[in-house]
């Protein structure tokens, strides 16, 4: 039996979260659609955003496909296919220590930087802090899920209680109870992670969403030269349009 805090925590609150997540995107996109991605601060300082960045950036990438394959893919699926548990949680302990790791330093150190380097701190605002402090503890947190607490306690079979929850979610049939006999840890972490999405649209976040989808297949832009001697140096001797002179020459002949 689930009690009014549960059905508020684990229905109510996690539809209010991607609802503003969901409508507060489109807003952006048709009032605002050229400036949905990130305002970069890559010209206030380089060198420590690229290694913030990169290590942040491909740690979140690797966790979130393992959350995908953890919480998305029914245990059966796993089972049919002869993966046993042990492998499992074995792989995703490896990986997930790995690049959890990664994005937590990555985390870190583009939280340094905004606090160290005046330039970028003068153009930074709340938002900015709002979500470099909100990720690192969500990373941190996850980390210590996946090597402290299955180190202590032992590994916890999130797939048969959490994944069930979030697949219930997706799919407009929530259930509260499943989620009641989760270890606690583990639903801070999610309850946090929920304070994320609602702050999407309105923080450099907004850029996991401006992927340049339509470049492969937009037109090809055909650059013509004015000038010979400059297209021959390019190597696009076929695309020079003629000039006057050149047309007027053509025709006197």
């Amino acid at each position: 039996m689930t009690s009014i805090l549960d059905q508020f925590l684990w229905v109510i609150y996690p539809y209010i979260s991607l609802t503003i997540m969901v409508v507060g995107l489109v807003y952006r996109y048709s009032k605002d659609k050229l400036r949905i991605s990130s305002e970069s601060s890559e010209i206030l300082e380089k060198r420590t955003l690229r290694y913030g960045s990169l290590l942040f950036h491909w740690g979140l990438i690797v966790v979130i496909l393992g959350h995908f394959a953890g919480f998305l893919i029914p245990i059966s699926v796993y089972n049919s296919l002869g993966v046993a548990p042990e492998t499992y949680h074995l792989l995703a302990g490896l990986l997930g220590g790995i690049f959890g790791a990664a994005a937590v330093i990555g985390v870190i150190i583009l939280l340094a930087r905004r606090l160290y380097y005046d330039r970028v701190r003068r153009n930074s605002n709340f938002a900015d802090f709002f979500v470099l402090f909100l990720l690192l503890i969500i990373t941190l947190l996850g980390l210590y899920l996946t090597l402290g607490y299955n180190t202590i306690y032992g590994v916890y079979e999130y797939r048969l209680t959490v994944g069930p929850w979030i697949r219930g979610l997706i799919t407009l049939t929530p259930n509260a109870s499943l989620m009641n006999s989760v270890p606690l840890p583990f639903k801070i972490h999610i309850l946090i992670s929920f304070l994320l999405y609602p702050a999407i649209p309105f923080t450099r976040l907004t850029h996991l969403f401006s992927l340049p989808i339509q470049y492969p297949f937009r037109r090809p832009i055909i650059v013509r030269y004015r000038s010979r001697e400059y297209a021959t140096t390019r190597g696009n001797i076929s695309d020079v349009r003629p000039s006057s002179n050149e047309t007027g020459k053509s025709e006197d002949s």
